[in-house]
């Protein structure tokens, strides 16, 4: 029987070893086959939207002298050194980068869309509605929590409907950079003095380092109206990418001394590229006959493929991103909280939960013809106060608010469709990280007393939240390259710039989408398209790399 026991067992190992290498290798291979493919269609979009062939030699030797070799001599050295000096030299080079993307998009919205005041006056708004709680819970005088809560929410309403008013109204308002400067400069001092507290001793420093970024921001709009980069863009840009850039170099200078060589890594970058510029342009080389340049980011769509531009597509989605994020993000994690922390385990839960793991493979059209039926066809009228079938039966008139908002097309109901499409991949990535939390944690939260609410706000959420964070990154990631739900809603092929929310937009992948199939001239499909799509890549890349550096982040624990 022993030996029977033996020869089983021996055949059972032999014949799994020879399937586990035939899985890895077919692994292996599809691996390969697909990064060669994606490979290979990346670099026809590259050639048709940049043409690298079309440069002057000279220009690739310049290049090639003073960027090329001397970043790649300074990667070998700091991948021969056993520290982490690599990988600082990379996030120094990154960050300002992520920072730059992020920051010039945003911009755009404030330029020609939101006046920056209208934002420094919602932000007074908020400041003022979240001093009221906070200034009531320190009064002496024991306040009910009924009444605590109706005041609070009182005070939230009448700050948004008064102080934004009296501030846009006000004789004395500051100009546009400005107001952007100083809006932005908040928001970068209180995040600098979050992260200078966590990594420095002593609360002096952090508001040594709050009081720096804020007048960082401030400064730099008059600074950017003189060099000619513009009052509104340049304080988001410091606030996006000089103030993390600073803060981080000044951690690892501080903290982190033997791993400081790192930071040469974009010193090599930079500069190289500035040089080979001045070089280039000094000896008369010419670059690559480029259709992705400056000017076709910043022009509006035309018929014409000479002229046409992308900045309306980019606006658009930027505007898109905002509605699905405010929409998709609460939604998405307050349904994770609940499913996981309040909900009883019985089979309507657990039917609830298989749907939204299905929804999640759902194709996108088919949101989009969701969105078309409930925004557009149903909501296009307005949001029904008092609906039809109920005027009819008292002889009244139907009731409609805010119709103009959900209109064939418009940002709102395209942010509505797609918030659809990802939220089911939210709740999925939210429940995850939720689930991810060591219950001890939660043992030890309730032996100590605390609620459940208090367990899922002290405890929970502040623990599951860089897996929270991730997944919704990765779904407004697969959301801005979208087309299928912006072509069932309606949205337009070619449009102007969306100056409000129930403008008709024109997003990134659908304006890709007008000039392949629609517009007639052959160009649009051999040089316009490709250039677009390098920018919607550009986009998608730089969201997916903050989520992939979040999620490496928080698995070092720092």
């Amino acid at each position: 029987m022993a030996t029977e026991i033996q020869r089983e067992t021996t055949t059972f190992e032999q014949v799994s070893r020879t399937t586990g290498r035939l899985f890895k290798y077919a692994l292996l291979g599809g691996t390969l086959v697909g990064i060669v493919a994606l490979a290979i269609l990346l670099a026809y979009v590259v050639n048709d939207a940049i043409r690298p062939l079309s440069a002057a030699p000279g220009w690739y030797l310049v290049f090639f002298l003073t960027l090329v070799v001397p970043t790649v001599g300074t990667v070998s050295y700091l991948n021969q050194r056993d520290d982490a000096s690599l990988s600082v030299g990379a996030t120094a080079f990154g960050l300002p980068l992520v920072g730059v993307v992020f920051g010039a998009g945003i911009s755009a919205v404030f330029i020609d869309v939101i006046s920056p005041l209208v934002l420094l006056a919602y932000l007074l708004a908020f400041a003022v509605a979240i001093a009221i709680p906070i200034g009531t819970s320190y009064l002496d005088v024991e306040i009910p929590f009924t009444a605590w809560f109706v005041l609070s929410i009182l005070g939230f309403v009448a700050s948004f409907a008064i102080v934004p008013g009296f501030v846009l109204g006000f004789p004395f308002v500051p100009t546009d950079g400005i107001s952007m400067g100083i809006s932005v400069g908040v928001i970068a001092a209180l995040a600098a003095r979050s992260y200078v507290s966590s990594r420095w001793d002593g609360e002096r420093t952090a508001d040594i380092a709050a009081v720096i970024s804020f007048l960082a921001c401030v400064i730099a709009a008059p600074v950017g109206q003189v060099i000619g980069v513009g009052a509104i863009p340049t304080p988001m840009l410091v606030a996006m990418a000089g103030v993390p850039l600073g803060l981080y170099v000044a951690d690892i200078s501080a903290h982190r001394t033997t791993e400081r060589v790192g930071l040469s890594l974009p010193i090599a970058i930079v500069g190289g590229a500035l040089l080979g510029a001045f070089l280039v342009k000094t000896m008369g080389f010419a670059g690559p006959q480029s259709w992705l340049s400056w000017r076709f980011i910043t022009a509006p769509s035309t018929s014409s493929p000479e002229s046409a531009g992308f900045y309306p597509a980019i606006v658009g989605s930027v505007m898109l991103m905002f509605v699905v994020a405010l929409v998709s993000f609460p939604i998405g994690v307050g349904a994770a909280v609940y499913l996981e922390d309040y909900a009883p385990n019985n089979r309507l839960t657990r039917i609830i939960k298989i749907n939204v793991s299905n929804l999640a493979g759902v194709p996108s059209v088919v949101y989009g013809l969701l969105g078309a039926g409930l925004f557009v066809n149903y909501l296009g009228p307005g949001v029904p106060v008092l609906p039809p079938s109920v005027a009819s039966v008292f002889g009244l008139e139907p009731i409609y608010v805010a119709g103009s908002l959900f209109g064939s097309g418009t940002i709102v109901v395209g942010g509505l469709a797609l918030a659809l499409l990802i939220l089911p991949i939210i709740i999925i990535s939210s429940q995850e990280a939720i689930r991810a939390v060591p219950d001890d944690m939660r043992q030890a939260s309730y032996g100590m007393g605390a609620t459940q609410w208090q367990t899922v706000k002290n405890v929970i959420l502040p623990r599951a939240f860089p897996g929270i964070l991730t997944g919704t990154i990765l779904g407004l990631g697969r959301a801005i390259g979208e087309t299928a739900p912006l072509l069932m809603i309606g949205a337009a092929a070619v449009s102007g710039l969306p100056t409000t929310f129930d403008s008709v937009v024109a997003a990134m992948p659908m304006q890709i989408y007008a000039w392949t199939s629609i517009l007639p001239d052959d160009l649009f499909y051999q040089r316009v398209a490709p250039a677009g799509v390098i920018v919607l890549l550009i986009a998608m890349l730089t969201m997916n790399s903050v989520a992939i550096a979040l999620r490496n982040k928080f698995q070092r624990g720092e």
